[in-house]
């Protein structure tokens, strides 16, 4: 008897549990992300669509800012998970390619600017303890982060939009790689 009691426990506290994190959900990441969404549509209506995507077209010809400085600002600016949305005023030759770049800088971002990423500062924080326990110095440990995650993006968004390329010519969309 005990161990069905037990069985029908464990079978609703998995439902609890569950229950739980869908309120935690609902009080803490969904508002987050419908304020933050909200305030940058209003944002992009109160500038204008045009004179962002002009913006953005203008800095993205260049592939060392495309992959570099666009990441940056949208990491930056709307952390991680809102920053990908900057990819809808790219080309659509070169949002893969962004959406790589930017997914691979939302952690060494970091270790200077935690805002960007809150959600794995615990792992910064973990890295950093080790690091500053063994002598090292958290700052100089958040700019060498930082300035390798800007290589690594830059390379990745390089070989991301090769790939893309390819693909794209592979399966017959050449006019998406003849715009802008």
């Amino acid at each position: 008897m005990d161990f069905m009691i037990m069985i029908a426990e464990g079978f609703i506290g998995m439902f609890e549990a569950g229950a739980e994190v869908f309120m935690g959900y609902m009080t803490g990441i969904i508002p987050l992300l419908v304020t933050l969404i909200t305030a940058v549509n209003a944002i992009t209506k109160m500038i204008g669509e045009e004179k962002i995507n002009g913006f953005i077209q203008k800095i993205t010809k260049y592939a060392v800012l495309r992959y570099t400085l666009v990441p940056f600002i949208a990491v930056f600016f709307f952390t991680n998970p809102m920053c990908y949305t900057v990819g809808r005023f790219l080309p659509e030759k070169y949002k893969p390619a962004f959406y790589d770049s930017a997914v691979s800088f939302v952690h060494p971002i970091t270790g200077l600017f935690p805002h960007a990423n809150s959600a794995e500062l615990f792992v910064w924080l973990g890295v950093a303890t080790g690091y500053t326990a063994a002598g090292g110095s958290q700052a100089q440990l958040g700019l060498m982060f930082l300035l390798t995650g800007l290589i690594v993006i830059l390379m990745r968004g390089l070989v991301t939009e090769r790939i893309s390329a390819y693909m794209f010519k592979k399966q017959g969309h050449e006019k998406i790689l003849k715009e802008n």
